[in-house]
């Protein structure tokens, strides 16, 4: 029996584990606000798919984690495929980080929309929700996927002993994105340590490709307890929460960069959102 290659395996799940952490309590932040108990929102045309899907898929939550997870190996996959492309055409990972960022800005920040457009993303989220949530992490995955494959192609040059540590790796990864979304129920803080974590990985990347900053895995596993551990910290620590006006004034200035940028891309996203609206009312 050759053990060096079940020793690459252990190497290969651990360190998806550890590359892992961020995404896993990303997705269990991300899906928590879906209700555990109602079925998927089918389009009218796909209700029969839906009805026979639901006993394989179940209620919006778990189902998203599902669908997450096949989204995963898909992402994983393709990236597999792609690994030595992304490790020649490093722009890819910068892209992905500056995707990263902005996602965490949307949620951090603290922008003041007037009422009309408030109430408009209102009805959008809550017409959207389920797909919305799904859609997201499917664009997580991939993202996630570049640092993760690069990481493991380096361990080993065996397609298949990469695949198997990775495909591992990720169902433990949605174990704990399980885990995690039960978390988020009863310490809402978590939500946002998530979307901390997200930043921090998107400057890391910065840092990396930019910068030719190295930061090693440990060390990247070491910032994310860090960051959740802190985070609940905070949540149950009056002392430090008399610190909530430097939040506060981090959001607020977050909250101003997203208007500026949403500002310059108005007249592409409202393009884009005409040239939908009026395919769907051709429909």
């Amino acid at each position: 029996m050759d053990y060096s290659i079940f020793v690459i395996v252990i190497q290969l799940v651990f360190l998806e584990g550890i590359l892992s952490i961020d995404n896993a309590a990303v997705l269990g932040a991300m899906v928590a606000p879906l209700p555990a108990d109602k079925k998927i929102p089918w389009p009218p045309s796909l209700q029969k798919l839906g009805e026979w899907m639901h006993p394989l898929l179940g209620y919006q939550r778990s189902a998203a984690l599902k669908v997450g997870l096949l989204g995963a190996y898909f992402g994983r996959g393709l990236m597999l495929l792609l690994a030595s492309f992304l490790i020649d055409n490093l722009w890819i990972r910068i892209v992905g980080a500056v995707y990263l960022i902005r996602l965490a800005f949307n949620e951090l920040g603290d922008s003041t929309p007037d009422a009309e457009t408030e109430k408009e993303r209102q009805n959008a989220v809550r017409a959207l929700s389920f797909w919305h949530v799904v859609l997201t992490v499917e664009l997580m995955d991939l993202v996630f996927s570049i640092d993760n494959v690069v990481a493991a192609v380096a361990i080993s040059d065996e397609l298949w002993v990469v695949l198997l540590g990775v495909a591992i790796g990720i169902l433990t990864m949605r174990f704990a994105a399980g885990v995690f979304s039960y978390a988020v129920e009863r310490e809402p803080i978590l939500k946002e340590a998530a979307y901390i974590l997200i930043l921090n990985i998107g400057i890391q990347l910065i840092l990396e490709e930019i910068w030719k900053i190295e930061i090693s895995d440990w060390l990247r596993f070491s910032i994310s307890i860090f960051i959740i551990v802190a985070c609940l910290a905070y949540a149950h620590s009056r002392i430090l929460q008399k610190t909530k006006f430097i939040l506060t004034w981090f959001s607020k200035g977050m909250g101003i960069l997203n208007d500026f940028v949403d500002w310059a891309f108005y007249p592409i996203t409202a393009l884009i959102e005409k040239i939908f609206q009026s395919k769907l009312e051709d429909k």
